[in-house]
């Protein structure tokens, strides 16, 4: 059933002169929060959540609550610079649009001429999450230029490869209906600092009679808040599934129905899983075997019961065969039947927008220009390549601060022949390093359209104030770049009205009745999307089944069925390394960051504190290390000062670093991605940030962090 109807106006005045508008939180996160903002002047003075939203209820996470502070940060870009001191030193002088365009237009033009246009690389993700300003209009551009592909992995990428194989589709529960749920699994994500409207709904479901458990490394909030939490080894969590796996099949709890009637390679399952006896997951993962029996037998025996699987554990170059175990124990125990039961890391199979029309590839010249991973940036930009990238366009991206081995990153980045442009909201880490720098708008300033990869809203963000300077939208960039390069086909006049309807034009049955004059009206209006997707089968793999067994993975040279591999950074898979560098150091979400989004803040850099480890007794003991003390964290990409906090926060040998701190704010100036590894994890080429092995060690108080 479609939901939504209900016309919510575009703005109401309230008193004193403040117009109260409606808005959506743009960033990279499940929420996708509807918002209402108040603007007196032309100015926003406040921002609040939108209590009509039947997700998002009305707040806001600590992020968002003050986002005008990053509207009107001191940091922010309003118009076209260009470089005039030594990359690196942030020496710039304002010049016009028209000189911008023209200096890009050149540049591009000449690189092409001399090395073909594969020697320009575009780098983006999801500074915003918005429909048009993700991937739209720069996507035809770089198309049509005949630019490098860039394969966006580096966040979810092993995950929704494992997804896609085992159910075809990247689609799960309805988490409305996760109240209903008498167990919930929390495994590899902290809700209550990245996926805060989560909480509400395990809060109700816990008051209806449902236990709540926390499987994870890092003993978070979420986790000390839950009825029980596991806390296995850094990338052991396919051994922990294989493991529960086994005592489903061993003590037949099984629906061997929906088994036989929805699933694909059982036999060949049956077999794998007999060779991971809780015993075996037990030394692998360092939960007691006792344990793996009761989480199966409590699996079993709640109904509806729902795994709610985060990011952080497909981040290990074993990432993909982790979520890809995972996602198979609802098929063996019949929970995708219930409502609110199941398997969830994402829904964003639910939309079924039109990207063909978005992005337009068939504008690409043929053959396709090559691809190149995201997560290998320092390697694209410092190894040889045929052609070399000589150019680099950043936008909805911080590279600098957020790509892995950041040491490499910033050795291309500081190449002299490296034509950089950024397009940013605010003056980052990686604009130090840019030849050109351009204005870019915020959500309060553009128009876009707003899905969500949690819940099922379609929503509608249109501008709350004019952009502050000179700033302009991804698409408005991308339009007059077309221009300025002689692009002449008609797509590249498109509005960004005609590309909403262009998204909402795909034919899907769950856009079925979805316009953009509907959505004016009415704001946001749910996806005609079943409650239960899988619950009579229809999974969207090629055998139409859950595919514990996959042909298409075996042709690809994957395992066709699943197994545990160790982190190539662990005490199994590299015990020389883990000789010189003992400690796992895993680096999830800061509570008041967004990867490196609000890190510049005053408010929130505050309220995180300082950059900090957490270490286990065990390991600060054996280092004499305090709580308060400073440290020295280490391997062989790269070192970072970090202050110590020592607690129960996750077993012996491993060690937890919040983050993304922007490098200019770390005392020393290095980020925590120089430690991290820019190795791809097993599927889907997704990043590996938390297979990391290092060493830590006491270090003198450092001086003021650089400026």
């Amino acid at each position: 059933m479609t939901e939504g109807r209900k016309t919510r106006p575009a703005s109401r005045v309230d008193t004193g002169g403040i117009v109260v508008k409606p808005a959506v939180c743009p960033h990279d996160c499940w929420d996708t929060c509807a918002m209402l903002v108040q603007v007196k002047d032309g100015r926003v003075v406040r921002v609040m959540g939108d209590p009509d939203h039947p997700v998002t209820r009305g707040f806001l996470c600590v992020k968002t609550n003050h986002y005008e502070e990053r509207v009107y940060s001191p940091d922010r870009v309003l118009y076209p610079m260009k470089r005039t001191g030594p990359k690196g030193s942030g020496q710039f002088a304002r010049i016009s649009w028209d000189e911008a365009l023209s200096i890009i237009a050149d540049r591009f033009r000449a690189i092409i001429a001399e090395y073909g246009a594969e020697a320009i690389l575009p780098y983006s993700y999801a500074g915003t999450i918005g429909v048009l300003q993700y991937g739209s209009m720069d996507r035809r551009f770089f198309h049509r230029l005949g630019a490098s592909q860039l394969d966006r992995t580096i966040c979810s990428a092993a995950g929704e490869a494992a997804v896609n194989s085992v159910l075809g589709a990247r689609m799960g529960p309805d988490p409305e209906d996760m109240v209903h749920a008498r167990l919930i699994v929390v495994w590899g994500v902290n809700p209550i600092s990245s996926n805060p409207h989560q909480w509400p709904i395990i809060e109700e479901a816990r008051r209806r009679g449902a236990r709540l458990v926390v499987i994870d490394p890092y003993r978070h909030k979420a986790a000390r808040e839950a009825d029980w939490h596991l806390s296995p080894r850094p990338g052991t969590d396919a051994a922990l599934a294989l493991g529960v796996m086994h005592v489903l099949v061993r003590e037949g709890w099984l629906d061997r129905e929906y088994i036989d009637r929805y699933t694909l390679g059982f036999d060949r399952l049956e077999r794998k899983v007999a060779e991971w006896p809780p015993e075996r997951a037990a030394a692998v993962t360092g939960i007691p075997a006792g344990d793996i029996v009761a989480l199966a037998r409590l699996w079993w025996e709640s109904r509806p019961a729902v795994l709610r699987v985060g990011y952080g554990l497909q981040r290990h170059t074993n990432g993909g065969s982790t979520v890809r175990a995972i996602a198979m124990i609802p098929a063996l125990t019949g929970h995708w039947r219930d409502r609110g039961g199941g398997f969830l890391l994402s829904n964003s199979s639910s939309y079924g927008l039109n990207s063909f029309a978005l992005k337009r590839p068939d504008l690409m010249p043929s053959p396709p220009p090559r691809v190149i991973n995201m997560i290998e940036l320092g390697k694209a930009l410092t190894e040889p390549l045929d052609p070399p990238v000589k150019a680099l366009f950043v936008y909805n991206s911080n590279p600098a601060c957020v790509a892995p081995n950041g040491s490499r990153v910033l050795q291309g980045l500081s190449r002299e022949d490296l034509f950089t442009v950024v397009h940013e909201q605010l003056f980052t880490d990686t604009c130090r390093w840019a030849d050109i720098v351009l204005p870019a708008t915020t959500q309060f300033e553009h128009l876009d359209l707003m899905t969500s990869y949690w819940h099922l809203y379609v929503q509608l963000n249109e501008p709350v104030i004019e952009p502050l300077g000179e700033a302009v939208p991804n698409t408005e960039l991308f339009r007059r770049l077309a221009r300025a390069m002689g692009f002449t086909e008609p797509c590249f006049r498109d509005s960004d009205e005609d590309l909403i309807r262009q998204a909402l034009s795909s034919g899907s049955p769950y856009l079925e009745g979805i316009t953009l004059e509907r959505l004016k009206r009415e704001r946001r209006i749910k996806v005609n999307r079943p409650a239960a997707p899988f619950a009579e089968g229809g999974f969207g793999t090629p055998s139409g089944r859950v595919e514990f067994y996959s042909e298409a993975l075996a042709a690809q040279g994957f395992d066709p069925v699943v197994e545990y591999t160790p982190p190539a950074e662990s005490v199994d898979g590299s015990p020389e390394l883990a000789a010189r560098y003992p400690i796992a150091l895993i680096t999830p979400a800061a509570h008041h960051f967004l990867n490196s989004t609000f890190a510049n803040l005053p408010r929130m850099m505050e309220r995180e504190g300082a950059p900090t480890i957490y270490l286990n007794p065990v390991d600060a003991e054996a280092r004499s290390i305090r709580s308060g003390d400073w440290v020295r964290v280490f391997n062989d990409r790269g070192s970072v000062l970090l202050k110590a906090q020592v607690g129960d926060w996750s077993q012996p040998g491993v060690a937890i670093s919040p983050s993304i701190w922007w490098s200019r704010h770390m005392p020393g100036g290095a980020g925590i991605n120089v430690l991290t590894l820019d190795q791809p994890a097993d599927m889907g080429g997704g990043a590996s940030f938390h297979t990391n092995l290092v060493q830590v060690e006491r270090a003198d108080p450092p001086g003021q962090p650089s400026q």
